[in-house]
């Protein structure tokens, strides 16, 4: 018995000493989770959230996850190969609360999720009170040059539809008229021949008085 327990104590302290002395290499492979993450140009439909990272990290990617507060559904963003510290999030509902966290992703795999950040989007009603009236006059302005561009695409196009048939009328029309003297001498030379019989002696028929 006193072997048997001698044997244990030496495997659980030779299992110790080797996660002692793997624990370390383990902890140096982690990234750190992205620090300052910020959302920013918060509009109706969209925003952007941005971060930073330490220094140094391998990173190669992020993920996002954005969550509607008091929702469980997840929207997952992924992104590898790139070394941007932004991200544009879109389809959003208007007048409601997001929760957002981000990660860095290095070839050994991703980092701790940063610390959750909730923003609102606003209503339609409150961005447009919002702004001046310089910028709703602007957007209205690019609105209307907006419809008009496409009411003179749509101009050009039936004008353009329209000549051709003009075109196409009047080759028609000049193919006609070329073809109308040829007609006319057919005609004239069936009704004389119709008119004036040939005897076939060669004289005209004559009635006897």
């Amino acid at each position: 018995m006193a072997k048997a327990g001698m044997s244990a104590a030496a495997v659980a302290l030779l299992l110790l000493l080797g996660f002692l002395s793997v624990s370390p290499v383990h902890a140096d492979s982690l990234l750190s989770a992205p620090l300052n993450v910020t959302i920013r140009e918060i509009e109706v439909n969209s925003a952007v959230v941005t971060w930073e990272i330490l220094e140094g990290d391998p990173v190669i990617g992020f993920a996002i996850t954005q969550q509607k507060k008091d929702v469980r559904m997840l929207r997952f963003i992924q992104e590898v190969n790139t070394t941007t510290r932004s991200c544009a999030l879109w389809d959003l509902d208007e007048d409601t609360e997001y929760i957002i966290h981000v990660q860095s992703i290095s070839m050994a795999g991703s980092s701790p999720a940063s610390e959750p950040i909730l923003f609102r989007t606003p209503k339609e009603s409150e961005k447009m009170a919002s702004k001046s009236p310089d910028e709703v006059m602007m957007e209205e302005f690019g609105h209307a040059a907006q419809l008009r561009a496409g009411e003179l695409i749509i101009i050009v196009v039936v004008l353009i539809m329209w000549a051709g048939v003009i075109v196409l009328f009047c080759r028609q029309y000049d193919i006609i008229k070329d073809n109308e003297p040829n007609n006319n001498k057919d005609k004239a030379k069936t009704s004389s021949e119709c008119s004036t019989p040939e005897h076939p002696q060669g004289g005209l028929l004559r009635s006897n008085v």
